[in-house]
């Protein structure tokens, strides 16, 4: 779906993302996380041909995205998180009418559904409506298109509570297994249970690129009574201390978002370095079995 290889991004002299290499599936959620400031729209960006790379290259199915040709965008949809391209003074139907032509598997019905899962009114004009609201149909729409490629810019920013499990809720059952959803955020605990595999920036660079089910493998999230000494991050709660060590092959355990990002920010380089021990043991059984 997406292959990215040794991308580079400099906003003049600045170099936001350095020598970036990853590839994307259709049919999972991939979370794209970082603090502010470290790249995360620069690389959503780059991936829907909005910025053209300093060094390196992007494709999406083969095509490269700055291209931009009818066909590529036709298959892809782009939700950023500023919601000015939207027509405000228009309903969120009339929104689809206009723009749902340009998008060959779009679906009215889900569209249709999504908002009513939403509560919003189709009829209402947009600058009626609550920024919340708003995002919520700009959600909707996104989600109706049915492209390969969804592109969401922290869509849960503007939410309220009840409504950021709803998105979680919406997310989960009307994205298709044949679409590549990526959703950056800053914001680690509006995707927990729905994101997999995580993706971690900072400083231009990619520091963890990793299912849940090979973090679990690899660090273990519990609650002791106090600190182990080799735990790599610990917080206290309720109860005692919510802690990440390396997993000693005991079994594996839940992760928490939040306490992963909060491990990979203070050891980056440990991080890093566990991952690719284990990419290459991976690598060396697949090469023993063929």
């Amino acid at each position: 779906m997406i292959t990215i290889n040794n991308l580079s991004f400099k906003y003049g002299k600045k170099e936001i993302l350095s020598d970036i290499s990853m590839t994307l599936e259709a049919g999972k959620i991939y979370g794209l996380l970082g603090e502010n400031g470290v790249g995360k729209t620069t690389l959503l960006k780059l991936v829907c041909g909005l910025q053209k790379p300093f060094s390196g290259n992007c494709t999406v199915h083969g095509e490269n995205p700055f291209s931009r040709t009818p066909s590529f965008l036709s298959r892809l949809y782009y939700l950023p998180e500023d919601l000015e391209y939207i027509q405000l003074d228009m309903s969120a139907a009339q929104f689809a009418k206009l723009n749902a032509p340009f998008y060959p598997k779009f679906d009215y019905d889900k569209f249709q559904t999504i908002l009513n899962e939403f509560s919003v009114d189709a009829e209402k004009k947009l600058n009626k409506l609550s920024h919340g609201q708003t995002k919520k149909a700009a959600i909707a729409f996104a989600l109706a298109t049915n492209v390969d490629l969804l592109l969401m810019d922290e869509p849960s920013n503007g939410l309220d509570i009840p409504s950021k499990t709803l998105f979680r809720q919406v997310m989960a059952e009307y994205c298709l297994d044949t679409t590549c959803t990526v959703i950056s955020t800053h914001q680690v605990r509006d995707l927990e249970n729905l994101i997999d595999p995580i993706i971690i920036l900072d400083n231009r660079a990619v520091l963890l690129n990793e299912s849940l089910e090979r973090i679990s493998e690899k660090l273990y999230f519990g609650l002791h009574s106090s600190v182990p000494a080799d735990a790599l991050y610990s917080e206290p709660t309720l109860g005692g201390y919510l802690c990440v060590s390396e997993n000693p092959g005991t079994g594996e355990s839940r992760v928490n978002l939040e306490a992963l990002f909060n491990t990979t920010m203070r050891n980056k380089e440990k991080i890093q370095k566990l991952f690719a021990l284990n990419n290459e043991h991976v690598s060396d059984s697949s090469l023993r079995s063929e």
